[in-house]
C-alpha cells in the first residue's frame, strides 16, 4: 500500500495548472469544472444540462484551449444529416473515383451544442464513435484521434424543436452533469468579466501529456469492496426488492447497464487523482453516484406524474446500500483488536 500511497506531484500540478487557466474565463461552476476533468481522465463522454446562458459552451470550449490538439463544434439542428457528423463519399470527376471526406468527429474534443434538436438518426450517427473510438464510412473503418472525448449539452426547458436522445446514446455518456443558477456574487463577477477586457487562455498540457496522465490514472487502486459497492448500487436500480426497496419496483422501468458500474470505477479513480490519492476512497465513489445513474434510469409513468425524480430514487439506493469501509481500515482496526486481545491475556 505504500508505494499505492504515492502520487506524483506533477500531475496534482498540471490539473491546477488547468482549472486556474479555466477559471480565469469561467467563473464558478466548481462542480461541473471537476466532473470534466474527472471525464478526461477517466475518458468518458459528458452530457451536460443547463438552461440558456449558463457558460456551458464557453466552459468545454475554453478547457479545449488548456490541451493541445484539436477541437470542433458542431450547432446541432433539425436539418442535420448523420453525414455532416461522420462524412461521406465523395465522387471526383477528375480521377473517376471515389474519395471518403472526413467529418468533425475526427477530433480530440468535440463539443456537440445542443445535442437535443437534432433528430434521432442524427444522434445515433455518434454510437459507433462514441463507444469504439471509430467510424464506419462505405464499409471502411477510420480511427478517430486519440484521445477522444465528446462533450455535449441540451436545454431542458424548450421542447419545441428538440428530440429526446436515444437510451442507446444517453448509455454512452459516463455522466450527466447539471448546472444551476449563478449566485449572486458570482454572477457579479460574471458581468465584470464579459464587460472587460478579453482573456486569453494558454495552452497547459498536449494530447501525449494527456494520454500520459489517461494512462495513470486507470492505476489507481480500486479496492474490491469499493466495486463491490459499485455492483450493488447498480443492481438495486434493476432489482430494488432485492435491496429491501420493494416500492421502487413499480417506480424504475428500466435500470441502469454494467456501464454504470464500469462509469462509477473509473470515476472514482480519476477523482481520487485529482484529489493527489493514487487509491480511492468511498467518497471518491459515492460523490459521483448521481452524475453517472441519473440519464440512465427510466422511470414509469406512475412515479412521473406523481412528481418522483430520478435523483430522489438515487437517494433512496444510495440510503439502502451500505457504504464500505475506507481501503484497509478494516484491516487496520481488526490488527488492533487482536493486538488489544493479546495485552489482556497476556
Amino acid at each position: 500500500m505504500t508505494e499505492l500511497a504515492k502520487q506524483d506531484p506533477t500531475t496534482a500540478k498540471l490539473m491546477e495548472q488547468i482549472l486556474y487557466e479555466v477559471k480565469r474565463v469561467v467563473v464558478g461552476q466548481d462542480r461541473l469544472l471537476e466532473r470534466m476533468m474527472v471525464a478526461l481522465l477517466a475518458q468518458g463522454h459528458l452530457l451536460v444540462e443547463g438552461v440558456p446562458g449558463l457558460a456551458k459552451t464557453l466552459t468545454v470550449k475554453t478547457l479545449s484551449q488548456t490541451i493541445g490538439g484539436q477541437f470542433k463544434r458542431i450547432q446541432f439542428t433539425p436539418d442535420l444529416v448523420p453525414s455532416d457528423l461522420v462524412g461521406t463519399r465523395v465522387y471526383n470527376q477528375a480521377t473517376g473515383a471515389f474519395g471518403t471526406t472526413l467529418g468533425p468527429v475526427f477530433t480530440n474534443l468535440l463539443l456537440a451544442d445542443e445535442i437535443n434538436r437534432a433528430p434521432a438518426k442524427v444522434q445515433s450517427a455518434l454510437l459507433e464513435v462514441m463507444q469504439e473510438r471509430q467510424v464506419t464510412i462505405a464499409g471502411e473503418t477510420h480511427k478517430v484521434p486519440s484521445p477522444f472525448l465528446v462533450m455535449a449539452t441540451q436545454n431542458p426547458i424548450e421542447t419545441e424543436g428538440t428530440y429526446p436522445l436515444p437510451e442507446a446514446q444517453v448509455d454512452r455518456f459516463m455522466m450527466k452533469v447539471l448546472v444551476d443558477y449563478p449566485s449572486d456574487e458570482e454572477e457579479r463577477v460574471i458581468v465584470d468579466r464579459v464587460t472587460g477586457p478579453a482573456v486569453s487562455v494558454r495552452e497547459v498540457i498536449s494530447t501525449q501529456q494527456l494520454a500520459e496522465l489517461q494512462k495513470q490514472c486507470r492505476a489507481v487502486y480500486v479496492d474490491p469492496a469499493l466495486v463491490d459497492y459499485a455492483v450493488k448500487l447498480v443492481t438495486c436500480t434493476r432489482t430494488p426488492e432485492k435491496h429491501g426497496l420493494k416500492e421502487l419496483r413499480q417506480q424504475i422501468t428500466f435500470g441502469a447497464s454494467p456501464r454504470a458500474t464500469i462509469n462509477l470505477t473509473e470515476g472514482a479513480r480519476a477523482l481520487a487523482m485529482l484529489r493527489g490519492r493514487s487509491y480511492a476512497l468511498p467518497e471518491d465513489m459515492s460523490d459521483l453516484v448521481p452524475e453517472v445513474l441519473r440519464h440512465r434510469l427510466v422511470l414509469s409513468y406512475d412515479a412521473l406524474s406523481s412528481g418522483l425524480t430520478a435523483d430522489a430514487v438515487i437517494g433512496q439506493i444510495m440510503r439502502a446500500i451500505p457504504v464500505p469501509p475506507k481501503p484497509l481500515e478494516h484491516i487496520k482496526a481488526k490488527a488492533l483488536d487482536e493486538s488489544a486481545d493479546e495485552k489482556l491475556a497476556a
